[in-house]
């Protein structure tokens, strides 16, 4: 959701669209159920019996739920206002629906459930952007929340933030930083993830560290790693104590600013600091997660995962069951996907000259956009505003959706 910021800002600032050789043939819609690639993990949280052992593989969920953003430099393509996509997994037990419910200010929502009556998940997503002349920063807007039915537990947590670097000039490349609390509101444990800033020489990019502390705020578990790697657990006295024997560097006394804090203008780019792929496993550790290795023709399909590869398949006969809004059906990225840039850039073009002609007519009538699927009301564990499924996607009664495409 970042990456559809980073050019985003800049074809706002100069009013020129952007072409879509900046694009992956994706929706942004699509990105989102990209959350569910790790479904594993809450799979594996149903199944334990201790809220602490629950907390820590959510915990693990949270973190690989924004995985797949490492180096995919590709913008995925803005949804259009009424814009739909479903996925439906048997093999991992869940089917999702999202829907673009504003377009300004861009807000998309989402809604999983298992379908075996275990788990939903849902949110809703409209990032707070800020452009600082060679990067973009975004800070999340939207609550993301799982519910563990067998558990009668609700999870809750916001994502952190996140910045594209070099926008202008240079080689893209994502850092995500800020502290992420992850809630579970039946028995009042809390999770207190910091994703930290790469800071100066990048020692700290990508990693995580936190801890889960139950209502009466002892510590009970230690988390650490990297979004892009794997997350660990160990008890938090072998943790400290590992810490006090280990001081050969005295970098954590250092408070470091995230690289998009220097040098904020000047013509040089921000380069990347040379990562170090390994995270030091601490005696002890309990291994929550891994990434999936990706295939060894990413590199050549926009750093896709082989999840991210999957999402516009269409299966023969599939175009019968799928509401006519799913971005599976939409020209532009289909032409994409087929590899006809030319066709793709007219189609983009057409379909935005229409969504504004669209929004025109409703502007003379006076009309209101009415959503199909989601409605705007409270999050009933935070109070906070939200976008909430209102049900029937899957009885498949499109009559009253709109032609958006």
């Amino acid at each position: 959701w970042l990456l559809s910021a980073q050019l985003t800002i800049i074809g706002e600032l100069s009013k020129i669209a952007m072409p879509v050789v900046f694009n992956e043939p994706l929706s942004f819609l699509q990105r989102i159920s990209e959350y569910m690639e790790h479904t594993n993990l809450i799979h594996k949280a149903c199944s334990l019996s201790d809220s602490i052992d629950r907390m820590q593989v959510v915990a693990a969920f949270a973190v690989s739920a924004v995985a797949s953003q490492w180096e995919r430099t590709g913008k995925p393509f803005n949804p259009l206002l009424g814009e739909t996509y479903e996925l439906t997994r048997e093999d991992e037990g869940y089917r999702l629906i999202s829907e673009q419910v504003s377009h300004h200010p861009p807000i998309s929502a989402f809604h999983a459930q298992s379908l075996k009556q275990e788990f939903e998940f849902h949110g809703s997503i409209y990032p707070k952007l800020k452009f600082w002349g060679k990067s973009v920063e975004a800070e999340p807007k939207g609550i993301m929340t799982l519910e563990l039915l067998k558990h009668k537990e609700v999870y809750t947590w916001t994502n952190p933030m996140c910045c594209v670097h070099n926008i202008i000039l240079g080689k893209l490349w994502i850092e995500q930083y800020g502290t992420v609390e992850i809630v579970n509101h039946r028995t009042g444990d809390k999770c207190v993830l910091n994703f930290k800033p790469c800071g100066m020489f990048g020692k700290e990019l990508h990693k995580v560290e936190g801890h889960i502390q139950d209502k009466s705020k002892k510590k009970r578990r230690v988390i650490y790693g990297k979004w892009t790697e794997c997350m660990y657990s160990m008890d938090p006295k072998v943790y400290e104590a590992y810490k006090k024997s280990d001081k050969k560097t005295g970098g954590d006394s250092k408070k470091l600013k995230p690289v998009s804090e220097y040098s904020l203008f000047s013509e040089e780019s921000d380069e990347m600091p040379e990562v170090q792929e390994t995270v030091t496993v601490i005696p002890g550790s309990a291994l929550l997660w891994r990434i999936l290795p990706r295939p060894a023709d990413s590199a050549q399909m926009y750093n896709f995962t082989s999840f991210a590869m999957t999402l516009n398949e269409l299966e023969p006969g599939m175009e019968r069951l799928l509401a006519p809004t799913d971005c599976r059906l939409r020209p532009d990225i289909r032409a994409m996907e087929n590899g006809d840039m030319d066709s793709s850039s007219t189609e983009k073009e057409r379909l935005e000259e229409k969504q504004r002609a669209s929004r025109r007519e409703r502007s003379v009538d006076e009309e209101e956009w009415s959503t199909s699927w989601f409605q705007l009301g409270t999050n009933p564990h935070t109070g906070a505003e939200d976008w909430l499924y209102t049900g029937g996607y899957f009885d498949r009664n499109y009559t009253d959706c709109p032609s958006i495409y």
